[in-house]
C-alpha cells in the first residue's frame, strides 16, 4: 500500500539506494512511475505494506515501510531487490554497491569508489567537515536527522583527519 513518505512514522524502516549518477527527468519520472507500482503491490505474506518513497537529489532511492502495520518478510525484502536490480537493469545505473560513497562539493552531490574516497581524505580533498551521506541509517528518524552529516559524525570518520 503506497502512501506518502512523510505520513510513515519516525520508526519507518529504511532503505537507501544510492544511484552512481543522477536521473534524467525524463528517467526519474519513469522510476517515479516504477516505484510507485511496485509499492503499491509490496506485500508481506499477501499482507499489505504501508510504504512510501523519495528520491532526494534525483539519486537516492529511499524506500521508508512503517513495520507497525505490517513487517517486511524474507520473501518481501528478495521482492524488493528484485526490484532494484530491474531498476539498475533498465537504466544501466548501480543501486546495490555499498563500497561508494557519496558527498558534497558545494550543491554537487560526488559518487566515488571507497578506495577513492580514502584516497582523496588522505590527500585532504576531503575532510571532517566534508557533508557526506550516511546510507547506512535504518529509521525515518535517522534518516531525517542523521543521512546528511560530516564525515565526522559517520562511519566515513575512520578516513578523514
Amino acid at each position: 500500500m503506497l502512501v506518502a513518505f512523510e505520513s510513515l512514522p519516525d520508526t519507518a524502516r529504511i532503505w537507501i539506494y544510492q544511484c552512481n549518477r543522477t536521473f534524467s527527468a525524463e528517467e526519474l519520472e519513469e522510476v517515479t512511475t516504477m516505484t510507485q507500482a511496485f509499492l503499491t503491490q509490496w506485500t508481506a505474506h499477501g499482507a499489505n505494506l504501508k510504504a512510501g518513497f523519495q528520491i532526494p537529489y534525483n539519486r537516492f532511492l529511499v524506500i521508508g515501510l512503517d513495520q507497525s502495520v505490517n513487517s517486511a518478510s524474507g520473501c518481501s525484502i528478495d521482492a524488493s531487490v528484485h526490484f532494484i536490480q530491474l531498476l539498475e537493469q533498465k537504466f544501466k545505473v548501480d543501486l546495490l554497491d555499498k563500497m561508494n560513497v557519496s558527498y558534497k562539493q558545494g550543491d554537487f552531490v560526488a559518487y566515488k569508489p571507497l578506495k577513492d574516497f580514502k584516497k582523496m581524505a588522505k590527500e585532504r580533498a576531503v575532510s571532517k567537515n566534508t557533508i557526506v551521506f550516511n546510507n547506512l541509517v535504518t529509521t525515518k528518524q535517522e534518516y531525517l536527522d542523521h543521512w546528511e552529516v560530516p564525515a565526522s559524525e559517520s562511519w566515513h570518520s575512520r578516513f578523514v583527519h
